[in-house]
């Protein structure tokens, strides 16, 4: 077995945020079925049982993803989450409010397919209480992702999370359109919440997970806040990764300082770099290689990943390395903003595992 398909902690966070990603889409949809069924267009096309077994199993594959997102969240060893956090709401030491709002949606979600599995037992208006209560964990978990998201300010899951928005809404507003007229009382207050809850997320959005400081507002950490973004020392020159002016990706330099871990596999072996960013640039860079331990030390390479964090960058850039020699490498990495290729030249000290260097980044093609 290849050392590179147990790839650990960083393919962990890019499941998290995955299965997060497709979780909403799929809980969206299982939203807008629930407001929509009962106004079967055709009872010849959509017969109700349908429509209900449609409904029932976009649900369940909800919670199937989010015990994957769950799982791959608290395995990953990005940031400090526990298995209970992550099911108990408001527990969590890393952003309390925003993890919390996560838990509380699942365990909605959760409930309504306990109670559906005992719905005999428990009567029909009890069950159908805690049904109308699972509506709740969509804008819940729409919360959560603005508030914790990794990918909160890529414009995919910003357009993502707007389509969602809008596909609820427009279904409220045809569910109210042809509510029966008994219940007319209830269009205005109605289609008022449901103008005024979009409204007011976009407002959060704005002013909270897209403003400067967010990650310390939201509750992380000062540990992670200083290991993603250190402080400068005194006299020292600091940029951002991006130019204001045109909106593009620009060359920096920056120093290098953090540690390695090497786990032997079957098959090879798995080191791992957590690095800062200091100097030219602030952030945080996560390398992870995969290979064959060679005679005299170092590693044939099999593969490898690189993760990009910095000032400026609205969303982490990921990539590979193209060449390694020594402690010198190479590796291009890809955002939301273009592509950019790395220059390491690192010094690493075997008996501490405490790596220091320099890097040096420079705009590239996205071909």
């Amino acid at each position: 077995m290849s050392a590179l398909a147990t790839i650990g902690p960083s393919a962990y966070w890019y499941l998290a945020r995955g299965t997060g990603a497709v979780a909403l889409v799929l809980l969206t949809a299982s939203v807008v079925i629930g407001i929509l069924g009962p106004l079967r267009v055709s009872a010849v096309r959509w017969p109700r049982f349908a429509v209900d077994t449609v409904h029932r199993d976009v649900s369940l594959l909800v919670i199937v993803l989010l015990i994957v997102h769950i799982a791959t969240s608290v395995l990953d060893s990005f940031a400090p989450i526990s298995l209970s956090a992550a099911v108990i709401p408001f527990i969590s030491s890393y952003r309390p409010l925003w993890l919390g709002l996560g838990a509380l949606s699942f365990d909605i979600l959760l409930a309504l397919v306990v109670t559906s599995l005992v719905r005999r037992r428990l009567g029909y208006q009890r069950w159908r209480a805690v049904h109308w209560l699972a509506y709740a964990s969509w804008p819940v978990a729409v919360l959560h992702g603005l508030g914790t998201g990794s990918d909160t300010k890529v414009w995919w899951m910003l357009l993502l999370t707007a389509a969602c928005l809008a596909a609820v809404a427009v279904a409220v507003w045809v569910r109210i359109a042809r509510a029966d007229p008994a219940y007319a009382g209830l269009r205005t207050p109605a289609f008022a919440l449901s103008v005024i809850t979009p409204i007011a997320l976009v407002a959060f959005t704005l002013l909270g997970p897209l403003a400067h400081g967010w990650a310390k507002r939201a509750g992380t950490p000062a540990n992670l806040l200083a290991k993603s973004s250190p402080a400068p020392v005194a006299g020292e020159r600091t940029s951002s990764a991006v130019d204001p002016a045109a909106g593009s990706l620009k060359a920096f330099s920056a120093s290098l300082s953090g540690s390695v871990t090497q786990a032997q596999l079957p098959g090879g072996s798995v080191v791992d770099m957590h690095l800062r960013l200091s100097g030219g640039a602030h952030g945080q860079l996560r390398i992870r290689l995969a290979g064959a331990p060679i005679a005299g030390g170092g590693l044939s390479l099999t593969g490898s990943q690189v993760d990009l964090v910095a000032d400026g960058l609205p969303s982490v850039m990921e990539g590979r390395i193209s060449s390694l020699q020594g402690t010198e490498f190479v590796a291009r990495v890809l955002g939301s903003s273009g592509a950019l290729t790395l220059h390491a030249q690192l010094q690493i000290n075997n008996q501490s595992d405490a790596v220091t260097g320099a890097l040096t980044a420079s705009p590239s093609g996205t071909s």
